[in-house]
């Protein structure tokens, strides 16, 4: 069942591989609805509230999802800690990606740091049991500016910072065509939490905890970039760019990337294709969609840790060079489309995929809305299995009334498994099925 489904998803996107921000931008809007949710097969009575409001600059949204048992028993796995509370308010925004300023508090969806070499499409709250707080903020000066996040104000995280400047914007060269918007940039990343290091350890029954045994300490990397606007009109732009990327104590890769965009008369379609080169004990694109969750992993059964840093340590093979390409369409916000896909030509398991639409037509009784992500894909024929490398959200409904959907959602995702103090010691896969009746209304001020 979970491959038909994740087939039926696919069917409205298929070969649409795109990435950058995410495309579905924040709007107005009054979303609530009740449901019955099966978890891993237990039902449960859902009541959802998610409501987002846009005023000029300033934006917000809430994330209020109840479930109740069949003895009316409140599910508390996602309000265990102050900050299960506080991530009731999804996000509070000022400004619009790529906006002269822009920021954002709250869940980060699929967060890219300059052109993606080092944190790319990366999550901070890929399980709803474990909501985090995070954030964003971006600057730019014209000549200058940076880019920031943060991803859990709650415990130690990720880290990133990128500041870049276009050089021949102090001089007169600045107005010449092509090269008077050079851009040079330095990035640096760091993963600070407890478990960003661990290789090896054991886990202890008496007091839920887990003593590392190889433990190399956060996670740190910097990279240079270099980016070149071949032409802009109105119309269309193309930009060029290269990177270089070290991890610290590991490897390193480097890329070379075109990013094109047209958008005319409602159609947006932007593409980008990268060729990278990667060397020993490196892994581009470091921080993506399910880093959160591949960042430790301990399995109990076998006593082995599966973590991300494992993963640096064991990509020995040299010259895993790889291509990207990614694509966003949006027509007349009829569809909107977005993925990406990636693979390193001789290392296993290096398949990266991440997709993501909405086909919401207006008149029309009927949605159909998906995401998916999949990490360390062995081969093309893995794409449409289900497993601990997947995040899938998928939504099929009909509208007997313009503000109303019936709807089903299947959910693959996933449950913290929690030691002592909650503190978080990896991840079990969840599934949810969900019958849902929602009310969405456009808010106008």
């Amino acid at each position: 069942m979970k491959k038909y489904l994740l087939l039926l998803f696919l069917l409205f996107a298929v070969n649409i591989n795109a990435q950058f921000d995410n495309m579905l931008e924040e709007g107005a809007m009054l979303d609530g609805g009740l449901g019955i949710s099966f978890i891993d097969g237990d039902p449960y009575y859902t009541f959802r509230f998610r409501p987002e409001i846009a005023i000029g600059n300033f934006g917000a949204g809430l994330d209020l999802n109840l479930e109740f048992n069949s003895s009316g028993k409140l599910r508390t796995e996602n309000f265990l800690t102050t900050s299960d509370y506080l991530s009731i308010i999804r996000y509070l925004r000022w400004g619009h990606k790529h906006d002269p300023f822009y920021i954002r508090v709250g869940a980060l969806d699929y967060a890219t740091l300059g052109y993606g070499n080092i944190m790319y499409l990366y999550n901070n709250s890929p399980s709803y049991d474990t909501r985090t707080i995070g954030i964003v903020v971006d600057l730019d000066m014209d000549t200058w500016g940076v880019e920031t996040n943060y991803s859990n104000f709650a415990e130690a995280g990720v880290l990133g910072l990128r500041g870049y400047v276009r050089p021949l914007k102090f001089t007169t060269l600045g107005k010449i065509p092509v090269i008077g918007g050079l851009t040079v940039g330095l990035s640096y990343v760091t993963d600070i939490n407890q478990y960003a290091g661990y290789v090896d350890g054991y886990y202890v029954d008496s007091t839920q905890t887990f003593v590392a045994t190889d433990d190399r300490g956060s996670i740190q990397i910097g990279s240079a970039d270099i980016g070149l606007p071949i032409f802009q009109t109105s119309v269309t732009s193309l930009d060029l760019y290269y990177t270089y990327t070290k991890i610290m104590d590991f490897g390193s890769g480097s890329a070379v990337g075109a990013l094109f965009n047209f958008d005319f008369t409602g159609v947006n379609l932007r593409v980008k294709l990268e060729r990278t080169w990667n060397g020993r004990r490196y892994i581009p694109a470091y921080f993506d969609a399910l880093y959160e969750i591949d960042r430790f992993r301990y399995d109990e059964q076998d006593q082995v840790v599966n973590s991300k840093v494992r993963m640096l340590d064991n990509a020995t093979l040299d010259d895993a060079n790889g291509w990207y390409g990614g694509l966003m369409l949006d027509v007349m916000s009829l569809f909107r489309v977005q993925g990406s896909y990636q693979r390193l030509d001789k290392r296993p398991n290096t398949g990266r995929l991440h997709l993501a639409g909405e086909v919401d037509p207006m008149g029309m009784p009927f949605v159909v809305r998906g995401g998916y992500d999949k990490t360390n894909i062995a081969s093309e024929a893995e794409i449409f299995t289900l497993d601990e490398r997947s995040l899938l959200y998928a939504e099929v409904g009909y509208k007997p009334w313009p503000f109303m959907i019936v709807s089903l959602v299947y959910k693959w995702t996933f449950t913290p498994i929690r030691g002592a103090d909650n503190v978080i010691l990896g991840y079990d896969r969840q599934e949810k099925i969900e019958p849902r009746v929602s009310f969405e209304m456009p808010l106008q001020f």
